[in-house]
């Protein structure tokens, strides 16, 4: 690798978030919600620590690496680089950040070519980034890049967005970043979801449960996650299939505990066959109690003009409000040509809070 004008250290993770050696992972957690306030004025696309180091650490699935820049003893700037190692093994997903008093002397343009000498010397040929851009700015103004799904838009001049340009990527799909303030009108809520219910209810049963799928549901469960890699709209972007299996489940459900959340989960099965048709995730930490966050929701193919979507959501969204009180708003992103799902939360009180660019480069 070429000699960084910047010293480039690598986070070593530590076994606990209060064990004696954490002191530069709650460092870099402290500048990773630093970026966050600075972009978007409020934590909510914050993460808590103990979350934060599950996420990081290692699975057989995939591999991260964290590094950070110091500027007179402070970190000023980030990155970090997600490996896929059962699917997408030849992509790796990169993103950089520098505090904005920092933001000019070459440590962002340092971090990214770091990262990406680093993807490169493991043999990936596709490189993935996203840009983030609260909803301040005009939709449907003329300073507008769209991506090559032609829906949506970023705005041609933010920082961020040239920066990505300048370093090669192309952006090939804008995600929304919406949340529905709690709780929403009771009437609204009935109204859906009776006509949900009129629409095909009497052929399926709703099913629930927290954390961990029932046995008798989990092979079918893995068939619906695995179609979470297929069946959602991915623009451009490349992205291979996912296979998902019992053991990939029970993975994923015991990640989600060890990193403090609690998910919520709702599906839909279909009377005559048995089989799960649509499921729906939502999940709250103990460490952002004003939130939750909307995970996957899929209803499988054949199994769609039923409003499944619509009734396993409002299901979870009654069970949030009852179980937790305390939460003020739920977050969820959905890929802007995803007409179908947005559809659906713009039904239910979701309303626009920023959108993401998704970006690539083929090398």
């Amino acid at each position: 690798m070429k000699t960084a004008p910047y010293l480039i250290e690598p986070l070593v993770l530590p076994a606990a978030v209060d064990a004696p050696d954490a002191g530069d992972f709650l460092e870099f957690g402290e500048l990773s919600d630093a970026l966050v306030l600075e972009a978007w004025g409020n934590p909510d696309r914050c993460t808590p620590a103990k979350t934060r180091l599950q996420y990081w650490r290692d699975s057989p699935y995939t591999q991260v690496r964290l590094f950070f820049v110091r500027v007179d003893g402070r970190m000023a700037g980030r990155s970090w680089i997600r490996f896929g190692l059962q699917e997408n093994v030849h992509t790796a997903l990169l993103h950089v950040n520098v505090l904005a008093e920092y933001s000019g002397r070459g440590i962002g343009r340092a971090l990214l070519d770091h990262a990406e000498e680093l993807a490169t010397s493991r043999g990936c040929t596709t490189l993935q980034t996203f840009t983030e851009h609260p909803a301040d700015f005009d939709v449907d103004g003329p300073r507008l890049l769209k991506p090559a799904t032609g829906t949506g838009g970023v705005p041609a001049e933010a920082r961020g967005v040239r920066f990505a340009q300048r370093a090669g990527y192309r952006l090939e799909q804008v995600e929304r970043f919406s949340t529905l303030a709690l709780p929403p009108a009771e009437d609204t809520l009935a109204t859906l979801e009776g006509d949900a219910l009129y629409k095909g209810g009497e052929h399926y049963e709703l099913l629930h449960w927290t954390d961990s799928c029932p046995e008798e549901y989990a092979a079918q469960l893995a068939v619906l996650m695995s179609r979470m890699s297929t069946d959602t709209p991915a623009g451009g972007l490349s992205y291979d299939e996912e296979s998902w299996d019992v053991a990939r489940v029970r993975h994923v459900e015991n990640r989600w505990k060890q990193a403090g959340l609690d998910s919520l989960v709702a599906s839909a099965r279909h009377r005559e066959t048995g089989e799960l048709a649509a499921y729906s995730v939502l999940q709250v930490s103990d460490g952002k109690p004003w939130l939750a966050n909307q995970d996957d929701t899929l209803v499988a193919s054949h199994h769609r003009g039923h409003r499944l979507g619509m009734l396993v959501k409002i299901l979870n969204i009654r069970r949030l409000l009852r179980g937790y009180p305390g939460v003020e708003r739920i977050v969820t992103f959905n890929a802007a040509e995803n007409d179908h799902m947005l559809s659906i939360n713009v039904a239910l009180g979701f309303r626009p809070a920023g959108y993401d660019g998704e970006w690539q480069k083929t090398l």
